[in-house]
């Protein structure tokens, strides 16, 4: 401590032995006694003003341990000299208060203390900055942990004190702390309880009266609100009110505001919600923030495919008619591939989690459509990925089809639903493809209960039927389904699909009966891959050999159907637009690209904005190309080009059009002035609409 304060303390704690002896017969001047405190002001103040800032503060806290020793009358005197010191502007305000609170006499059990101490703190805290009183805040709500919850009547004035000092850093027309950096504070550090109960109703009205604000800054009833999922996608500003946090599935609301309590639980049902409707693959990644190009797992999204799958089960049980689930599982199926492709959701993680909730249930009907949904993964990415990732369906199917059951017998071939109850014997039939190249040595005895299906497959596998063709059943969409992963076996049965749409060297007229979409939702998504890209070829090779050769209604037909399919979009739509319809032309197959164009102005409808607007860019490109006596084909590209603009909705322009802001030469067309003039009306519709800048 400076000597210069020591000399002043030493002063002021002194009593002669004739005053002492005399105290109760003697009157002090008060002048004289004023004259001593300034004196002792002016003492201190040069002490303090010649010492560091280190010194200082060791000789603030020394000072408040030697008055918290002293009788009431020297107390008080002490603490008015170190308040004169602060108004005087001698000592920060911020030391002393933070001197105050953490010194360890602060106490309730010394009363005079206590009490002296929190005054002195009430007068000053004026002057000190908003960081400092919210740590000042901090310390009176510990001092008040200390006071026992049970009060009796000495305790009363140490509490009643306290709560003044609090009152006073919450009145906002002190403006000691902002308001919602407090109300932050208080919510954050007692979430469910309060440092003491007398302070409990000041904190709760304190807090309470943040409510309107909340109001204002959220969607008052958003928790029983769904959107509206559209075909097209969501633009991201239709999306942020929906946002969830991937991890604890709560909207991501701004700050720690007393908002409504069901905004803060987990949006399960909001979830799961958009994971139900068609076409909600992207909106489900805005709402969680997920990014393809980021391989980020999200346990809550995977969470919620199990439960989806669960309810479809739990609904096959009660509805009994397959038809009447067959478009859910069909969606799941989507839904499963995007996610776990993506890396979104693990697929081991996701099939133990269905043996957890399958487990101790008696649900049967729905494990055949359950099998074909995992069928559909593991058909397509079993090649690049390890055994060890599939092996967990094993598990599930020793749960959902007891060995004591009697064996499974062959299904009608003739109706759809066979490639559904067939699925179980076509995924092992992929593991056992799959174990050799990991030069597993367990050996793979057919399970009892499939051995009737595994024989039945065998039989239809040429030579033993080597006149394989497209007939009324589903015989060959089982064989393609079964060993799409084996070329051996693989390549006659999908010849047979190709040559049903494209005609065999027999053939004297093009067919024209495409295959059905029950045929077509009765392949596993490789064997539509590997359909989609045996009619790409096709058209490429009669592209380039300009044989002018039309090409096939049937092919036609199918191959606009497969572009529907959202889980081989990377060979269906994106392989159109950048590698078909560019060789075409390349190739100068006119009557070819005018069908691909006709057949793309009658299904844009099921196609992603963010493609039909790339198509635009690419017809602009063509038109600019003059061709001679090529009108029809022109009328037909501008015709498409009119379709793809008219067509755009008004949510879908302000998003897809932006993406073309710094060349937006490739939306206007550089020798129709109609098809500018469209453009700028759907610009027009849709900013007056949306209301979008």
């Amino acid at each position: 401590m400076c000597e210069g304060v020591v000399n002043v303390l030493n002063d002021i704690l002194r009593v002669d032995t004739i005053e002492e002896a005399f105290s109760c017969f003697l009157v002090h001047r008060i002048t004289s006694e004023n004259d001593k405190i300034t004196n002792w002001l002016n003492d201190l103040s040069t002490a303090l003003r010649a010492a560091t800032p280190e010194q200082v503060e060791l000789a603030v806290r020394q000072y408040l341990t030697v008055a918290s020793g002293t009788s009431h009358s020297r107390l008080k005197l002490l603490m008015e000299l170190l308040e004169r010191l602060v108004r005087t502007n001698v000592l920060s305000p911020r030391l002393v208060c933070e001197a105050l609170i953490a010194n360890e006499k602060l106490i309730y059990q010394y009363q005079d203390f206590w009490m002296e101490s929190f005054k002195l703190l009430r007068n000053i805290i004026d002057g000190v900055e908003y960081k400092g009183v919210r740590e000042i805040m901090k310390g009176c709500c510990e001092k008040a942990k200390s006071i026992p919850k049970r009060l009796h009547a000495g305790l009363l004035p140490q509490m009643q004190i306290l709560i003044q000092v609090c009152e006073h850093i919450m009145d906002r027309d002190a403006s000691l702390l902002p308001g919602y950096l407090l109300v932050n504070e208080l919510q954050k550090a007692y979430p469910d309880d309060c440092p003491h109960w007398r302070l409990a109703r000041l904190f709760s009205d304190y807090i309470l009266s943040f409510r309107g604000c909340a109001q204002m800054v959220s969607v008052i009833g958003q928790a029983e609100m769904r959107p509206v999922v559209e075909h097209s996608g969501q633009p991201e500003h239709l999306v942020n009110p929906w946002k969830l946090d991937p991890i604890t599935l709560r909207f991501t609301l701004k700050g720690t505001l007393p908002y409504s309590p069901d905004l803060l639980v987990k949006q399960t049902g909001l979830l799961r919600y958009v994971l139900e409707q068609p076409y909600s693959r992207d909106m489900v990644c805005g709402m969680l923030g997920l990014q393809k190009q980021h391989k980020q797992h999200c346990a809550a999204l995977e969470e919620q495919l199990v439960e989806l799958i669960v309810l479809a089960m739990e609904r096959s049980e009660v509805e009994g008619d397959e038809g009447a689930t067959q478009g859910l599982w069909l969606h799941l199926s989507s839904q499963l591939i995007y996610f776990v492709l993506f890396q979104f959701a693990s697929f081991p993680n996701i099939v133990l989690a269905l043996h957890t909730k399958l487990n101790g249930r008696d649900l049967k009907r729905g494990r055949d459509q359950l099998m074909w949904v995992l069928l559909q993964f593991i058909s397509g990415s079993i090649q690049r990925n390890p055994l060890s990732n599939f092996l967990p369906v094993l598990r599930l199917y020793e749960l959902l089809f007891p060995e004591q059951d009697p064996p499974l017998s062959v299904p009608d071939f003739n109706q759809p639903q066979c490639t559904r109850q067939m699925a179980m014997i076509c995924i092992w039939i992929h593991l056992v493809k799959k174990a050799p190249s990991e030069q597993t040595n367990l050996i793979w005895p057919v399970p009892s209960k499939l051995r009737v299906h595994h024989e039945f497959l065998q039989h239809l596998v040429p030579p033993n039927n080597a006149a394989l063709s497209m007939g009324n059943d589903y015989r060959i969409a089982l064989l393609c389904n079964a060993y799409s992963t084996n070329q051996d076996y693989f390549s006659k049965p999908m010849a047979a699909l190709v040559e049903t749409i494209q005609g065999g060297p027999k053939s004297t007229t093009p067919p024209t009966a495409p295959l059905s979409m029950a045929v077509l939702d009765s392949l596993t998504v490789h064997s539509k891959m590997s359909l989609i890209h045996s009619i790409v070829t096709h058209v490429i090779k009669l592209a380039q050999a300009k044989s002018g050769l039309p090409l096939a209604p049937a092919l036609v037909e199918t191959y606009s159907r497969l572009l529907v399919y959202t889980e081989i979009e990377s060979l269906g739509i994106k392989g159109f637009i950048s590698q078909l319809l560019p060789t075409v032309y390349k190739s100068h197959a006119w009557a070819t690209l005018y069908t691909l164009l006709e057949m793309f102005s009658y299904r844009m409808h099921h196609i992603h904005p963010h493609y039909r607007v790339q198509l635009l860019s690419h017809l602009h490109s063509l038109a600019a190309v003059p061709q001679a006596n090529q009108t029809q084909l022109h009328l037909c590209v501008e015709s498409t080009a009119l379709r793809l603009i008219t067509g755009l909705g008004s949510g879908e322009v302000q998003p897809e059009l932006s993406r073309f802001l710094g060349d937006s030469k490739n939306l206007v067309s550089a020798e129709s002035e109609e098809l500018n003039r469209a453009l700028v009306l759907t610009l027009a519709r849709a900013t007056h609409v949306t209301g979008a800048d």
